[in-house]
């Protein structure tokens, strides 16, 4: 199919069919502000944010959902545009509590960007009383916590459990000023289908959800991202790791939804994205240890494989070689593990062997 040409505040833009005008200018390097829209998630054009206008056209087009045409021509930071832009902006503002020194988001809220882009600060429809202060902040799970009072109603936490997630734990619940993303029948959070995976977390353009295990690690502009493999299991997902550059600690994990080198595709579960504490646990054992009279005591690694194997030895002579088992684990890579199973099978002559991925 032939591709299409366009014009985008008179640059000469040329993209293929099915690319919404929001997609053809990105790909130009010419920057629209959105709220609702995520490259991983479905478009909507809720939030009205990403409005331009396009010539030809009585109305103003989403840019996250209009298609580009062949001819279009769009402009995208027009005075129209701008005002309408900066209308819908101090709408969402009205009711938004303006906490941004103690919000976890500071410095990372999209909504923040875009205030800030447009040259606003507070918006002029608000009376006292408009700031919602309504919702208790709600923080019995261990993983995140959620402040409604914070949310913009974008919708990003809802398609994100619907199709990256594939739960629909929560959803849009009551109606005008009264609406709150929710799960259904009035149950929390807990009591619903929600896995905690926390990709909602991520999606959140505000401070409207916010990670537990990063409070008090370190701010956004302080760490950066180390990419690695997560330990937890052999489906081997993507995660970053944000490493706070002061501490030199790990601060919190995301993980990188645009990725051409990511399996999961920036998908995570509650394990990956949350339970990375024991990186950094005082518990946590850090040379090997021997048992001597009954003690365990630090020890070099040759002498722990030597008093592992002697033992092993004894036990196998004394016993039989059926007297032993082995366990592998999840946390290994494929070739560690199939080294394990050599081991027991070839060496020490035994099949009692397993493994704890299907615990």
């Amino acid at each position: 199919m032939a591709s299409i040409t366009m014009t985008i505040n008179g640059t000469t833009v040329t993209t293929e069919p099915g690319t919404t005008i929001l997609e053809a200018a990105q790909s130009a390097g010419i920057h629209i502000p959105t709220l609702c829209h995520h490259p991983a998630l479905p478009p909507v054009g809720a939030c009205r944010v990403c409005l331009v206008e396009a010539e030809g056209s009585g109305k103003l087009l989403t840019s996250c959902t209009t298609p580009a045409a062949e001819g279009m021509s769009v402009r995208t930071h027009s005075p129209r545009v701008l005002e309408a832009r900066r209308f819908v902006v101090e709408m969402i503002l009205l009711r938004h509590p303006l906490d941004c020194f103690s919000c976890p988001s500071n410095g990372n809220c999209e909504l923040q960007d875009i205030a800030y882009e447009l040259g606003i600060e507070e918006s002029s429809f608000a009376e006292e009383g408009d700031t919602c202060r309504d919702h208790p902040l709600e923080e019995d799970n261990p993983y995140f916590v959620r402040d409604l009072n914070k949310c913009i109603l974008c919708g990003r936490c809802i398609r994100a459990c619907d199709s990256l997630a594939r739960y629909h734990a929560v959803d849009f619940h009551n109606r005008g000023i009264h609406t709150m993303v929710h799960p259904p029948a009035d149950r929390t959070l807990e009591e619903s289908d929600c896995t905690f995976c926390g990709q909602c977390v991520q999606l959140c353009p505000v401070g409207a959800l916010a990670e537990k295990p990063s409070r008090g690690r370190g701010r956004p502009w302080e760490l950066h991202p180390v990419t690695t493999v997560c330990p937890y299991c052999g489906v081997g997902c993507e995660l970053e790791i944000q490493v706070n550059s002061k501490t030199g600690r790990i601060a919190n994990v995301t993980s990188d939804y645009g990725s051409p080198t990511s399996l999961n595709r920036g998908r995570t579960c509650v394990k990956g994205r949350f339970a990375w504490q024991f990186v950094h646990s005082g518990e946590r054992l850090t040379t090997p240890l021997v048992r001597r009279d009954g003690e365990l005591r630090e020890a070099s690694w040759e002498e722990a494989l030597e008093t592992a194997a002697a033992g092993l030895q004894r036990i196998k002579s004394d016993h039989g070689p059926d007297s032993l088992g082995f366990f592998s684990s999840a946390r290994c890579t494929n070739e560690e593990n199939y080294l394990m199973q050599r081991l027991a099978r070839e060496v020490v002559g035994t099949n009692n062997i397993d493994h704890c991925a299907h615990l």
